[in-house]
């Protein structure tokens, strides 16, 4: 039996069969033909070109100094993107260094009875700073991404995650309890007022949560900008807050913004810090400053940081301030003329 098969030819096609064939004006046809070369290809070259940039990239060390916290014994820990260590402040020399799963850190605080808790990018860490060595750690948070840490008037341990806060059980290290549905979603700073009620810098706006039950009691959100990312109270229970174009003091009660400081209008404020002496300290991306924080005058500017890019601030240790930066540690006494970096924690040594 025979089998007719009938094609159909579309209408277009066959007018495009009948059509001249295309040129390209002003080419020669033998330019349009690939050649390839008679000697053979170069032998491969491993690693190949993805993971070539994967291995360049790593190679690459990043020397920031993004957390700093003054212990108990007042030592001074530093969070660095190498690693933990902690330094004696008054001589600068490294007491200790603690080898963790990720070195990605994200917030450091030590509770009440000394145990060190670190916050990074894969979860929290609970060290013991006698020995360095990690004792717990707790992975089942909001998100495993830890921003910030604070513990509380009892001795509870608050974790800011970039998807809301949990309240950990120091002792266990476990979760007791979670802020439902934080408004502005990211935990990016955390602070205590003088109620003992903790305060949240979040991408909307700040938050004030109950502490005893994790309840929000309020929910400041009409700012000029949204992001928070730098808290501080005040010594007279103001709230400063930094944010990417601006810094904000504002009324806790009333919610009123009271002073958008001028100096700081358009630059994007990371760290807030109030001294012993009453001053401010305020870090950008772009500088160091210290302010009077009646006025919010610029008092000084400091000079000789290892890079403008100031993470992170920890003033009177050591009788000294001490700067996190995008590349490396700096410490500052009063009435000295400029910053210096202690160099081991910097790109000058390896």
């Amino acid at each position: 039996m025979g089998l007719a098969i009938s094609v159909t030819i579309p209408a277009n096609a066959q007018k495009n069969s009948s059509s001249p064939p295309q040129t390209t004006p002003d080419v020669d046809s033998s330019e349009l033909t690939p050649s390839y070369p008679a000697s053979a290809p170069p032998p491969r070259k491993d690693p190949l070109p993805d993971d070539r940039d994967l291995q360049e990239r790593l190679k690459e060390t990043d020397y920031r100094v993004s957390n700093l916290l003054g212990d108990l014994r007042g030592n001074l820990w530093v969070g660095s993107w190498r690693g933990l260590s902690h330094i004696d402040p008054n001589t600068g020399k490294i007491l200790g260094r603690v080898s963790l799963p990720n070195v990605a850190i994200g917030a450091l605080a030590q509770d009440k009875v000394g145990r060190l808790w670190v916050g990074n990018y894969e979860g929290l860490q609970r060290v013991d700073p006698r020995t360095n060595e990690i004792t717990a750690q707790n992975l089942f948070l909001p998100s495993k991404r830890v921003l910030s840490l604070l513990i509380d008037k009892r001795g509870y341990l608050w974790t800011g995650t970039d998807n809301g806060v949990a309240l950990i059980s120091p002792d266990q290290g476990l979760i007791m309890t979670t802020v439902k549905e934080l408004p502005g979603v990211s935990a990016n700073a955390l602070t205590l007022d003088a109620d003992g009620q903790l305060w949240v810098g979040t991408l909307d706006g700040v938050v004030r949560v109950n502490t005893a039950n994790a309840y929000v009691m309020k929910w400041i959100n009409n700012l000029p900008g949204t992001t928070v990312q730098a808290l501080a109270i005040s010594p007279e229970g103001l709230i400063w807050a930094g944010m990417p174009n601006n810094l904000l003091v504002i009324n806790p009660k009333t919610g009123a913004v009271l002073r958008s400081v001028t100096r700081l209008r358009g630059r994007n404020v990371t760290a807030v810090r109030f001294a012993k002496d009453g001053s401010v300290w305020v870090g950008t991306n772009n500088g160091l400053l210290r302010l009077n924080p009646h006025t919010g005058a610029v008092l000084d500017e400091v000079a000789g940081l290892p890079s403008s890019r100031v993470f992170a601030l920890a003033p009177d240790i050591g009788n000294k301030l001490w700067i996190g930066t995008s590349e490396g540690l700096a410490w500052l006494m009063p009435k000295m003329p400029m910053a210096k970096t202690h160099l081991a924690f910097s790109r000058a040594v390896k």
